[in-house]
């Protein structure tokens, strides 16, 4: 076994990738090392918790943390060197930290007998110093912070619940703080889960209350990001282009609405058209990015179909966040870097500095010098139904399900990616009657958003809410519509879950919806691997989640309200 990695929904078996290289493409040097990585994260997370508890916060550490997470989420960052540099630094932030707390204790405590911060033992991963690159490569390939390190398959697969949770908290305050600089409490939970998974004193049960106070954090999380995002305006219903034209075009792929801003102010008057990618499809939607002409179209569709797409495009990519391929040699040239996202060989666009903004100079000079993208399809895409909007159209949509027009909205949000059996959101979609609105964010919805559903009464069929970053949205719009029907149960809604998920976000975004008191979600193309048939089966049963099963079935149940 070379490595183990069952983050995902594609890792292999359902159970695990462990040979050379996982489903993703991240090889097993990379896997280990991104292991090894988060353990010493939690050893920062351990001094962190010490620093708080007496007075010490430090933004920059905490930061490091968050990215340094993001960076371990499926398909964001494939470089190996880069994670032996970020152990290297979390080892040298650490040990700053310890020394800081140390020093503010004594100076504190000179006349007291309370015990040292340090007089307690501590995780290893607290305290481990490599002697040089060869020695952290060694712990790399013998597995520490691993998996496999766990014996007790309900502990791991709770720890994997918290962890995997974290990541995707990790994901949505990377983008929130670069925005509103502010959520100080979500970077102390995040130390505090990390210092939770080396905690080997709690059992089961302290862990599955951890669970379920991750996804409590996942909401408080959403919400910031969604007042965050507010910058750029509130969606608007918007129509957006598929087609291309006749100038060099920039592709931008991944959630980072900054980073799609500074590229269109460096980008405007020099004839360059900018095109979004998958999740960036969104920003069409939204007033402070599609004002620029140059935003010209969405090309193409989900994140898995990114190399065909990335090869008739004939101009430079950026990736903003996850959601990368490794790419083949034919283009990786023209792929670009930024934030938490890499890959060995592709620039890497530096950081912006406080109040500034990143340098893309490289990506414009190689588009001018590009062909015009090949056009891959024709028409439109009508999206911006955020809950602004939903809000706006509540009288119709009451009025419509109170003369029974409407009879079920079913969310199919979350994840798309390569797995044929995908093509049951599709086959849902096309099934449903047509007294049924299906709300959706996230990639996921690649899967039918190009089909002519129709309206009810001025309603769309597909109400589309934006990215997998604006999942809030969708929890928003039921809570609203539960107090618009008087109901004390956000339960009787006539609102059916059929989820789909490949990362580690949408796993946030069901812990979250499940800190809401959501029962009753479909959840597929399988259920995750990493549980544990005891802890899983606590799921369905206290929680009602459900694996999917046919198209026919489960249209019928869920219009059923079962």
């Amino acid at each position: 076994m070379s490595m183990f990695c069952h983050q995902c929904q594609e890792t292999v078996g359902n159970t695990g990738c462990t040979r050379t290289q996982g489903v993703c493409g991240k090889t097993d040097d990379v896997a280990n090392l991104q292991d090894l990585f988060i353990w010493v994260l939690k050893g920062m997370a351990v001094w962190g918790q010490k620093a708080k508890e007496i007075g010490i916060t430090d933004e920059a550490y905490a930061m490091f943390i968050d990215e340094g997470l993001f960076a371990t989420i499926t398909n964001a960052n494939f470089d190996r060197s880069i994670f032996i540099e970020y152990i290297q630094t979390g080892i040298k932030k650490r040990d700053q930290m310890k020394s800081h707390v140390l020093k503010e204790w004594r100076e504190s405590n000179s006349a007291s007998d309370a015990p040292s911060p340090d007089a307690t033992a501590l995780p290893e991963c607290a305290t481990w110093v490599p002697a040089n690159v060869g020695e952290i490569v060694a712990r790399a390939e013998g597995g520490t912070g691993g998996w496999l390190e766990i014996e007790n398959e309900d502990i791991r697969s709770l720890r994997a619940l918290i962890l995997f949770g974290l990541k995707g908290i990790s994901a949505y305050m990377d983008h929130a703080f670069r925005i509103r600089k502010n959520g100080l409490e979500i970077f102390d939970f995040l130390m505090e889960g990390l210092a939770t998974l080396v905690d080997d004193t709690l059992g089961t049960e302290e862990l599955a209350a951890f669970v379920l106070r991750t996804g409590k954090m996942g909401v408080l999380t959403m919400a910031l990001l969604d007042a965050a995002n507010a910058e750029f305006g509130a969606q608007e219903v918007s129509e957006v282009r598929l087609g291309t034209r006749n100038r060099p075009g920039i592709l931008i792929s991944g959630h980072d609405f900054m980073d799609l801003r500074d590229l269109l102010e460096q980008t405007e008057g020099t004839g360059i058209d900018i095109y979004t990618h998958s999740e960036m499809l969104p920003a069409h939607y939204r007033p402070a990015l599609k004002k620029y002409e140059h935003l010209f179209a969405n090309y193409g569709n989900a994140w898995h179909l990114q190399k065909n797409e990335i090869e008739s495009f004939n101009g430079p990519v950026l990736f903003t966040s996850n959601c990368l391929v490794p790419p083949d040699l034919e283009y990786k040239d023209r792929i670009f870097t930024s934030g938490a996202v890499g890959f060995y060989g592709c620039l890497h666009i530096a950081p912006r500095s406080d109040g500034g903004q990143k340098d893309f100079s490289p990506i414009i000079s190689m588009a001018l010098t590009c062909k015009p993208p090949l056009e891959l399809e024709q028409g439109t895409l009508t999206g911006g139904f955020g809950h602004e909007q939903v809000l706006k159209l509540s009288d119709k949509i009451i009025a419509a399900v109170k003369a029974g027009k409407i009879k079920r909205f079913i969310v199919m949000a979350g994840c798309d990616a390569r797995s044929k059996t995908r093509t049951y959101y599709t086959e849902v979609a096309k099934s449903l009657p047509p007294d049924a609105v299906i709300l959706t964010a996230g990639c996921a919805k690649y899967r039918f958003n190009k089909l002519n559903l129709g309206d009810i009464d001025g309603v769309p069929r597909i109400l589309d809410a934006g990215q997998c970053n604006d999942s809030y949205s969708l929890a928003v719009i039921a809570l609203e519509l539960q107090k618009a029907f008087e109901l004390n149960d956000i339960n009787d809604l006539p609102i059916s879950f059929d989820i789909a998920w490949y990362e580690q976000k949408a796993v946030l975004v069901l812990l979250a919806l499940l800190n809401l008191g959501i029962k009753g979600i479909r959840l597929g193309p399988t259920l995750p691997g990493f549980l544990s048939p005891a802890v899983a089966t606590v799921l369905m049963e206290k929680f009602d989640i459900k694996p999917i099963s046919t198209p026919a079935l489960d249209t019928a149940s869920m219009m059923a309200g079962m």
